[in-house]
C-alpha cells in the first residue's frame, strides 16, 4: 500500500528469496562461490549453513538461475524423509522411473547408479541440493554418501550440496558421520551482517525496487543493525513494517521511533532488551490503527485509481488453491500442457506425440526449471508450475497471466483468480514453459562460435542496445560480442557468464517486442 507513495516499482523487503534482491556482501560471495565450486569439482559434498535468515536459499536460488545446460539437479525441499523416501524423491527429481509402489533401496539404488552412469556417458554433471539439511535422519545422511561412491577415475558421478542451520554442523561433527564428513570438499558458514552491510543491503533493495535508497537515514541504521541482530529476514521484516507506518504518518523519510515501533511489531517478544513492555503498550493500538487509516485510504483517495470497483470485485472472488474435486488428481501434469499448448495455439491431438515433441513441431521447445515465483516473472511466459495445496496433495496448474497480485491459473478444467503470495506459499519450485526457438538453434552460443544464430544474437543486441551490428556474412562470436551479450545479461538479472542460451535468448526475444503469449503484459498493464 506504501509502494506508489514512496515511488516503488515493487515491494523491496518481500521475503521471498528473489536473486534480484540477493546483495552480495563478501560473505555471499563466498557462499556463492562455495555453491558453484561443488557443481564444477571433481565431486563429493559441499556444506553451506547459516543461522535462519542469513539469506541460504536467496544463494541458492541466485546458484539455480545460472546452473549450465549440462548439469541436472535434484533440488529437495522437504529432508525429513525415510530412505526410501529419500530415493524415490532423487528419482522423481531426475525423472527416473521406477516400479509403481516400490519400496527397495536396492532397486531405487540401482535405477540411480544407471542413470548418473548413463549422465556420465553424455557428459552431463548430476547436482543433488538438499535444504533443511539439518533435519536429515543419521540413516538418510548415510545413504547419500552411499550414493556418491560411484565414480570414475577422475570424478565422482555425484554431486551434493547441503544447506542446513547450524545443527547440521553438529551432526556431522559427530563420530558417526565421520565418513561423510571426510568427503566435504568445501564448507561455509553465513553469519550475520555488520552495520555497514546493513545500510548497504538497504540501499540496495531499494534501489532494486526503484526507490529511494536513502529513504533510511543512516542515524538509523546502528538503530537497525541492533534490532535485527544483522539478520536479513528480521531486517526486511523491520524496514517492511517501517516503511507501512512512515506512510501512514505521512512522512517523508523512517525516523528512529517509526523503526523501533516497527521492530516491536515483528518481533513480539518483551525478552528483547530494545523493546520496552511501554512500547508493547502502544504498539498494538498504533498498527490497528495503521491498518483503518489504510483501508479507508484505499477505498476513498482518488490517487490509488488503479483499485477500481471491478478490481476489488476481482479480488473478492479469489479462489484458494485446491484441485478440483470432480477431476482425478492423477491427470493435473497432462491437463496443465493441453492449458499450456492451448496459451500458444496449439491443440493436443492425443496422436501419440508427446507434449515437447508436439511443441517442437511448432518450433517451440521445452523449457524445465526451478527457481522463484520472480524466476518465472522474468521469464515472462505462461508457465506449469507443481503445487501442494493444504492436504499436502500435490498436482500441477498452469499460470496464464500475472496482472497486479491476482494469477490466472487453469486448474485442471477450471479457470481461476488465486492470490500470487498463495502461490509462493504452495510452490514447489519446479516450472516448464515454452520458448520459441530461434533460426538455427542448435545449443548454446558463446564466444568462438559460429553459425546463423550467431548473427541472429548479434542482429537482436544490436536493436536492444542501439548500436550497430558487429557480424555480417562471416557470423563470428567474438569477444566483443561476448561483453555486449553480458551488458544485456546484467541489464535484465541473468547471469553475465556471455553464454547465449535458453534464459538468454528468452529474453532477447521479449526485449525486442514478441508476439508471444506473454505472463504479464506490460503494455496493457502500465
Amino acid at each position: 500500500m506504501y509502494k506508489e507513495y514512496f515511488g516503488l516499482k515493487e515491494l523491496p523487503f518481500s521475503i521471498a528469496p528473489d536473486p534480484r534482491y540477493l546483495y552480495m556482501s563478501e560473505q555471499h560471495r563466498e557462499a556463492l562461490a562455495h555453491l558453484v565450486y561443488g557443481m564444477n569439482t571433481e565431486g563429493g559434498f559441499v556444506l553451506l549453513t547459516g543461522e535462519v535468515g542469513t539469506g541460504k536459499t536467496t544463494v541458492c536460488r541466485c546458484l539455480l538461475d545460472q546452473i549450465p545446460e549440462d548439469i541436472d539437479t535434484a533440488f529437495l525441499i522437504n529432508p525429513k524423509l525415510s530412505v526410501d523416501e529419500l530415493l524415490a524423491s532423487i528419482c522423481d527429481e531426475l525423472r527416473i522411473l521406477y516400479p509403481q509402489g516400490n519400496k527397495s533401496i536396492k532397486v531405487f539404488t540401482d535405477l540411480i547408479n544407471s542413470y548418473l552412469l548413463d549422465a556420465h556417458a553424455r557428459n552431463r554433471k548430476t547436482v543433488l541440493i538438499i535444504e533443511e539439511a539439518q533435519n536429515l535422519s543419521t540413516d538418510v545422511l548415510e545413504q547419500i554418501r552411499l550414493l556418491t561412491n560411484l565414480e570414475t577415475n577422475q570424478q565422482k558421478l555425484l554431486h551434493v550440496i547441503m544447506l542446513g542451520q547450524p545443527e547440521l554442523r553438529e551432526k556431522l561433527a559427530q563420530p558417526e558421520m565421520r565418513q561423510l564428513s571426510q568427503r566435504i570438499t568445501a564448507r561455509y558458514h553465513l553469519g550475520s551482517l555488520s552495520r555497514r552491510e546493513v545500510s548497504e543491503y538497504v540501499s540496495h533493495r531499494l534501489s532494486v525496487a526503484g526507490g529511494n535508497p536513502k529513504l533510511f537515514p543512516d542515524s538509523v541504521i546502528g538503530r537497525l543493525h541492533r534490532l535485527s541482530n544483522g539478520i536479513p529476514r528480521l531486517i526486511n521484516l523491520i524496514c517492511d513494517r517501517a516503511l507501512l507506518g512512515t506512510y501512514v504518518q505521512g512522512k517523508e523519510k523512517i525516523d528512529r521511533a517509526t523503526l523501533v515501533k516497527a521492530a516491536h511489531e515483528v518481533i513480539g517478544k518483551p525478552s528483547y532488551p530494545v523493546i520496552s513492555i511501554k512500547m508493547l503498550q502502544w504498539g498494538l493500538p498504533g498498527i490497528l490503527l495503521a491498518c483503518l487509516i489504510v483501508f479507508a485510504f484505499v477505498i476513498t483517495t482518488k490517487s490509488s485509481e488503479k483499485n477500481t470497483p471491478l478490481q476489488l470485485k476481482e479480488t473478492l472472488q479469489i479462489s484458494r488453491l485446491s484441485w478440483p474435486e470432480d477431476v482425478p488428481i492423477d491427470n493435473s501434469k497432462d491437463m496443465a500442457y493441453e492449458a499450456l499448448l492451448m496459451s500458444w495455439g496449439i491443440v493436443y491431438e492425443k496422436d501419440g506425440n508427446n507434449y515437447c515433441e508436439l511443441a517442437r513441431s511448432h518450433g517451440l521447445q521445452c523449457l524445465n526449471g526451478k527457481g522463484s515465483l520472480n524466476s518465472l516473472i522474468k521469464l515472462n511466459r505462461p508457465a506449469i508450475v507443481k503445487l501442494s495445496d493444504d492436504h499436502g496433495q500435490e498436482f500441477y496448474v498452469t499460470i496464464k497471466k500475472i496482472q497486479e497480485q491476482v494469477a490466472t491459473i487453469i486448474t485442471g478444467n477450471e479457470t481461476r483468480l488465486v492470490d500470487v503470495e498463495e502461490i509462493s506459499l504452495h510452490w514447489l519450485g519446479d516450472y516448464i514453459v515454452l520458448w520459441r526457438i530461434p533460426p538455427g538453434y542448435k545449443g548454446r552460443v558463446r564466444q568462438g562460435s559460429r553459425g546463423p544464430l550467431v548473427g541472429w544474437v548479434d542482429e537482436r543486441l544490436a536493436i536492444v542496445q542501439g548500436m550497430q551490428r558487429l557480424t555480417t556474412g562471416d557470423y563470428f562470436f567474438n569477444s566483443e560480442l561476448a561483453e555486449r551479450v553480458k551488458e544485456f545479461q546484467i541489464s535484465r538479472a541473468l547471469a553475465p557468464d556471455g553464454i547465449v542460451g535458453p534464459l538468454t535468448l528468452i529474453h532477447l526475444n521479449t526485449a525486442t517486442g514478441t508476439d508471444e503469449p506473454l505472463l504479464i503484459n506490460e503494455k496493457k498493464e502500465m
